[in-house]
């Protein structure tokens, strides 16, 4: 009712604002030529829209995919990706608890503190374009200090706007992939190009949580030396906000090309705790992976200080809906309940102030502990 009642007022004003032009003098078929863009709003539902009205369902909370040039990402025979039937319990407890060990929160705040320093990561904006220049050098910092042989940082670039994708991966013995998601960009919802957008929990925070969980996972010997049964992949997406546009473009390119993801784990906002509420890991559990999703409770209960907390964020929340439409497993966990998440994001409040990098770690814990459990699940 909510989504529907605010389309209706969204596209109501553009109406009436395509009238109020046309009567200034100004030719109503200038409007009428006006981009539109394709949203998909629910499964098989979709509408066109003007980029004003995107961004007015955005402010809305109204969450969508831009299909607008992913409208071929469809969730047909791509079996071969379902075919993971993930561990009913973990068995890497004694390589992974000593990696937890060596999660370090002054990294992450280090790292989180420079990141907002861009006025925003608007992914068509200039300092989107560099904001993701300096975290592609982050990522690729972090392998080469590894110094393992096979690692690999790239650049994932997009035509149709400035900001890159990052893409970081850990060869195993397989090319089946598990994938680990955050995105990097954030946005005034008021002035998206100009507007100041810190996006310390929206997604720095998840961006930060992951590029620690790639640091830690290099200075396992076994997965430096490849013995792990599945490749290890982190991704950091571009243009999220503006409807999921750096992962459709990517799971497009790997649907096309054939490559098999068995797991996708979405990381979106990790640094919120709602005063006078129970620390918790949120686990999403609406038009996710059921079986993926119920293996990652097992890996919050081993590895994390804090409980999980089933949680619904509907659909299209988070770029996990990407690797889901391209028909692999995916799931999203978030900073807790969804009701109780940090209801500054999308404005210049969304500080690192609001952050707990203690609330961080545990979500670096439970990255760690899956990725590992899963690079090393022979049975995927």
């Amino acid at each position: 009712m909510k989504l529907q009642s605010t389309l209706a007022i969204v596209l109501s004003a553009s109406s009436a604002l395509a009238l109020s032009i046309s009567r200034d003098g100004i030719d109503a078929s200038t409007v009428a030529a006006e981009q539109l863009f394709t949203l998909e709003l629910a499964p098989g539902e979709t509408k066109q829209v003007t980029e004003a009205e995107k961004w007015e369902l955005h402010n809305a909370g109204v969450h969508f995919m831009d299909i607008t040039e992913y409208s071929d990402l469809q969730e047909t025979s791509n079996a071969l990706a379902k075919r993971a039937v993930f561990p009913s319990a973990v068995t890497q407890k004694a390589s992974i608890t000593p990696l937890i060990s060596k999660l370090s929160t002054s990294n992450m705040q280090s790292k989180l503190t420079t990141f907002v320093g861009f006025n925003n990561r608007y992914y068509k904006s200039t300092t989107g374009k560099q904001s993701s220049e300096w975290l592609l050098q982050q990522v690729q910092a972090v392998a080469t200090a590894s110094g393992v042989s096979g690692v690999s940082v790239r650049a994932f670039s997009h035509p149709s706007w400035t900001q890159n994708s990052v893409i970081a991966t850990i060869p195993g013995k397989s090319a089946n992939v598990i994938a680990i998601g955050a995105h990097q960009d954030s946005v005034n919802g008021a002035s998206p190009m100009a507007g100041r957008a810190p996006g310390a929990d929206d997604d720095g925070s998840g961006s930060v949580t992951i590029l620690e969980a790639f640091r830690v996972l290099l200075t396992d010997s076994r997965v430096a030396s490849g013995q792990a049964a599945n490749t290890i992949e982190f991704h950091w997406y571009a243009a999220e906000e503006a409807g999921l546009l750096g992962s459709q473009a990517i799971f497009t390119n790997y649907k096309n090309s054939g490559k098999v993801i068995k797991a996708m784990l979405q990381q979106d906002m990790t640094g919120y705790v709602k005063p006078g509420v129970k620390e918790a890991v949120g686990v999403i559990t609406d038009f996710v992976d059921a079986d993926l999703t119920n293996f990652i409770k097992k890996i919050v209960t081993a590895y994390c200080s804090i409980p999980y907390v089933e949680t619904k964020c509907g659909y299209a929340c988070s770029d996990h809906a990407s690797a889901s439409k391209a028909g692999y497993p995916s799931a999203f966990v978030i900073e807790g309940a969804f009701e109780n998440t940090s209801k500054l994001i999308h404005t210049a409040q969304d500080t690192i102030s609001t952050v707990s990098f203690t609330h961080m770690l545990e979500h670096a814990k439970m990255t760690v502990g899956l990725a590992y459990e899963l690079a090393f699940a022979t049975n995927l």
